[in-house]
């Protein structure tokens, strides 16, 4: 009988590989170098590429490359041969410690905002020493960071482990002037909730949105959507369950804990979580996922969307972000515990975090954003732009009780009397304190918090960059009001009334109702919470000062690196919308216009071969496909003319925000008309796949 787990991490050089294959004081080096107390030299260094190029011969690699994570949003990597020809010509291995530590790809194409000009085609990768190499197709794979010559960070990986560094010194700070003194480090971990659909691949290759786009850019419903929720967590389709049991194998071999799977709500959408993870490893983990995804995908015949709205009226896809941080021993800083201490640091955490949340929301919400959550962000499936925190009522009832001893609460405290100690009921609490508010976009669920906004497509370096980074500046200002406090007591007396300050001053943050609601986007102008609507106008908060100094102070990224960064955006948001339009215009050219030309002929051929006794039927349609073929032709003229137009400004932010307000909705006026004409479509004369077609297959 075959045993399901006999191969898992079989494809990954990690710390037990290490210690089985490395000399003692080798590893015992890596181990150093992995907890900053220590750095590898050359003869370690090639020792280590000794024993993982043996490795991953003997596991049938040929090839090795530095895997790196690009400011595209994909991985990135270039490969190189084992082999090389020996001192008599004839082929030997060869893989050296400078191999393992530093290449050189060709950074001249990549994006850099600027960082470097174009010509100048430098670009370095470092290994990154804290994440495992691994065997992909054959290949040996070193995750790395990018940076140019100059040193600037070119990727996504290098500011992580940057935020990384900076929230565990801030974290261990305030456990430790908490009374913890044995804590020496402190670890964001992350749990990621990949959701996604699959369709048959002959569909996805007669789409040419699809292929270009990673979206329908129209279609008419099917007859059935959503509206039953017999998918939801339904039976899993045979042809499914095989594809996903395919990649099991290959996530277990990578030493991934994918660990559920079930069916999601939308018709042919699913969903894949892994088991916790570091927050490093985890991001890498994820677009691994996403490739085998893709890739298994394919050997069965079916496409994976990952796009977050691939079709409209039924739900987009997102990929949740579950954030907690632990320290080196095990403790959970957003779990509380059975000691009156344990829960003063945790409502020290959860305080700083609703602040770190409510000073950065216009960060935050730009950090889960893109071209295709423009889409999802709002639509009655996914939180709303607006950034709020939900904690559950019990958790709202401790910092109540908290919050009633803040001098600003003297009158209502005689009045609405707590009805116990929140410090110590926190001893009590439950686990599944409420019900899950599905509609917040960052929400408590235990010990951790749920940062829903994040789109499925997207890396998650940058949403997990930005929730680093804000906590460790909140966790910093709570270490400065902390220090100097000669007694313990004193201390955590002190730590409590910081908590019962950032409740006054961010209570506004707090939401427990309904994010879909139209009374909560009035009650958030009301509180003065921000609401950008487009992924566009959120990355201007890269260019605030506040945002700048943060990002800065804390040795995430240079004011040059965040400058670039918001130009790389923008660039980007704009190309894609620019490839929509293109293939929109395309499609209603070369096949919606000649579709509904024939149609019209057919009905025209009918009504006048009936002559008098047409019926109003056929007469109706000529009229209702004539009117349709002016409106779609009139429709995507204007789209062109002014798509050319804006195009022509380049890469502005006012070029931005007309893509947004002015090309996406005439994009969207042109597909009214084609998903109008699909509804009618003859099928002789409508080849493209329809959504029932693509919904409905598996």
């Amino acid at each position: 009988m075959e045993a399901p787990f006999e191969e898992f991490g079989s494809l990954v050089f990690g710390e037990k590989q290490m210690q089985e294959r490395l000399p003692k004081p080798v590893y015992t080096a890596w181990k150093k170098t992995v907890s900053s107390e220590g750095t590898l030299d050359r003869q370690t260094a090639d020792s280590i590429a000794h024993a993982m190029k043996r490795w991953a011969l003997e596991n049938g690699a040929t090839h090795y490359t530095h895997w790196f994570q690009p400011l595209t949003g994909a991985t990135a990597e270039k490969h190189d041969a084992f082999v090389e020809p020996g001192p008599d010509h004839e082929p030997i291995t060869h893989f050296s410690g400078k191999n393992l530590i530093k290449g050189e790809p060709d950074a001249s194409s990549f994006p850099s905002g600027g960082l470097r000009a174009t010509f100048e085609a430098r670009g370095y990768t470092y290994w990154d020493v804290t994440s495992p190499a691994f065997i992909k197709d054959g290949v040996l794979c070193i995750p790395t960071v990018f940076v140019s010559y100059n040193g600037e960070s070119l990727d996504k990986k290098d500011p992580l482990l940057k935020s990384i560094k900076a929230l565990s010194d801030a974290a261990t700070k305030v456990v430790n002037l908490l009374g913890e003194k044995d804590v020496r480090s402190c670890k964001p971990y992350v749990g990621l909730e990949q959701e996604y659909f699959l369709i048959d691949r002959k569909y996805f290759e007669e789409r040419p949105d699809l292929r270009l786009t990673g979206r329908t850019l129209f279609g008419a419903p099917a007859s059935k959507g959503q509206e039953l929720s017999d998918h939801y967590f339904g039976s899993i389709p045979t042809r499914v369950a095989e594809f996903m049991k395919d990649v099991n194998k290959e996530l277990w071999k990578l030493g991934i804990y994918a660990k559920t799977e079930h069916n999601e709500v939308a018709p042919s959408q699913f969903e894949l979580a892994p088991v916790f993870s570091e927050a490093n490893t985890a991001v890498d983990d994820n677009q691994l996922t996403m490739d085998i995804l893709r890739k298994t995908a394919e050997k069965h015949g079916l496409a994976c969307l990952l796009y977050e709205k691939p079709f409209d009226g039924i739900n987009g896809s997102g990929k949740h972000n579950n954030w907690s941080i632990l320290t080196d021993n095990g403790s959970n800083l957003f779990a509380p515990g059975e000691k009156p201490a344990e829960n003063i640091r945790f409502l020290t955490f959860i305080c700083a975090f609703i602040r770190a949340v409510d000073d950065n929301a216009l960060l935050l919400r730009m950090s889960a954003s893109s071209a295709g959550n423009d889409h999802r962000l709002g639509a009655n499936e996914a939180p709303p732009a607006i950034i709020s925190v939900y904690l559950g009522s019990y958790i709202e009832q401790i910092l109540y009780g908290l919050y009633m001893e803040h001098p600003s609460q003297s009158k209502n405290r005689e009045a609405t009397p707590t009805e116990f100690n929140p410090i110590s009921g926190l001893s009590y609490i439950p686990h599944d304190n409420t019900d899950r508010n599905r509609t917040s976009p960052v929400a408590f669920t235990g010990n951790k918090f749920e940062f829903r906004m994040l789109g499925s497509s997207m890396s998650a370096a940058v949403p997990n960059i930005v929730l680093n980074s804000i906590m460790a500046e909140s966790l910093n200002e709570i270490a400065e009001e902390l220090e100097g406090i000669k007694y313990l007591q004193d201390v955590r007396a002190k730590a409590l009334d910081i908590c019962r300050n950032i409740i006054h001053d961010h209570k506004r943050i707090l939401f427990s109702g309904d994010g879909y609601s139209s009374e909560w986007v009035k009650e958030a102008k009301r509180r003065g919470l921000p609401n950008v609507r487009s992924f566009v106008e959120s990355i201007e908060v890269l260019e605030d000062k506040k945002t700048v100094k943060m990002l800065t102070d804390l040795g995430v990224y240079t004011e040059k690196e965040l400058a670039a960064r918001e130009e790389i955006y923008r660039e980007q948001y704009i190309k894609q919308i620019g490839i929509e339009v293109r293939t929109l215009l395309s499609m209603t050219r070369k096949d919606i216009l000649p579709a509904m030309t024939a149609d019209l002929k057919f009905y025209s051929d009918a009504d006048a071969a009936a002559g008098k006794a047409a019926p109003a039927y056929l007469k109706a349609r000529v009229t209702e496909l004539s009117e349709l073929i002016d409106e779609t032709y009139k429709a995507s003229e204007m789209l062109e003319k002014d798509f050319t137009e804006v195009n022509a400004a380049g890469i502005t932010k006012e070029a931005g925000k007309k893509m947004y307000y002015d090309i996406c909705p005439e994009m969207e006026k042109v597909r009214s008309f084609i998903d109008k004409y699909e509804v009618i479509a003859t099928p002789d004369n409508y080849k493209l796949p329809t959504y029932e077609d693509m919904l409905f297959s598996l």
